[in-house]
């Protein structure tokens, strides 16, 4: 595996929160999720009550996650360093890379890391590249499974944007999706039950079973552009695995 150079000026791990007991011996930990913030702190999105989330239902399988506290230098460097740093924790477990806004392209960005499984990226700011730019890079999704979440107001972040990227990506990798939070916008506050839940079940079933729930397979598998419109459902996760 490519090691990673470390991180530019100051990035780290935040405290470790999830797995059951105690989470300083390899044996009690079986996957670790990174979550990448976005590009201002004052705007955190979901990945706060993500955290818990994660923390609540999948602790006892082992699950960790850390923020990734990042410096001044590029945010998929530090996301790569943060990979390496799980391994050297934690040993050979599977490794998610969970990001929101400039954490969201992060972590697609980042995601060849050997140790990376699956990408979650909500709200993600891959921006739309000049006719004379280069394409933003999707080869290194491959063999991932990635969720793609934006909200279909965002201001901030053009959803376009990211479903043309998703587009690219699913040619790369058929393990590609993407949902649409219909009338949220950037922070993805109106429908963040939803989203949590959406993200919480996505991580579980690439992390630790490969089972996931009904819109979620149905999204995997539908061509595009269907599984990459797809509507998240008012009240996703009442009643999930259905």
């Amino acid at each position: 595996m490519a090691q990673h150079a470390p991180p530019a000026r100051g990035a780290r791990l935040g405290r470790a929160a999830g797995a059951t007991g105690s989470v300083s011996t390899d044996s009690t930990v079986n996957g670790v999720v990174l979550l990448l913030p976005g590009a201002s702190r004052f705007s955190p999105g979901p990945l706060r009550v993500l955290a818990r989330a994660l923390g609540r239902a999948g602790g006892a399988q082992g699950l960790v996650t850390h923020q990734v506290l990042h410096g001044s230098g590029p945010r998929e460097d530090d996301a790569g360093w943060a990979a390496d740093e799980a391994v050297r924790r934690y040993g050979d477990v599977p490794v998610c890379l969970a990001g929101y806004d400039a954490g969201g392209l992060a972590a697609l960005r980042a995601a060849g890391h050997g140790a990376v499984n699956s990408v979650l990226a909500l709200a993600p700011c891959p921006g739309r590249a000049a006719s004379a730019d280069p394409p933003e890079p999707v080869k290194q999704l491959a063999g991932r499974q990635v969720l793609i979440v934006h909200g279909t107001n965002d201001a901030r972040c053009d959803p376009e944007s990211s479903f043309l990227l998703a587009a690219r990506a699913k040619k790369a990798n058929r393990s590609t999706c993407r949902f649409e939070v219909h009338s949220d916008g950037h922070g993805l506050r109106d429908h963040q039950a939803e989203v949590v839940a959406l993200s919480v079940d996505f991580v579980l079933g690439a992390m630790f079973t490969g089972r996931y729930s009904r819109p979620v397979t149905d999204a995997l598998a539908a061509p595009p552009p269907l599984g990459l419109r797809m509507p998240l459902a008012s009240g996703f996760g009442r009643s999930l695995r259905g």
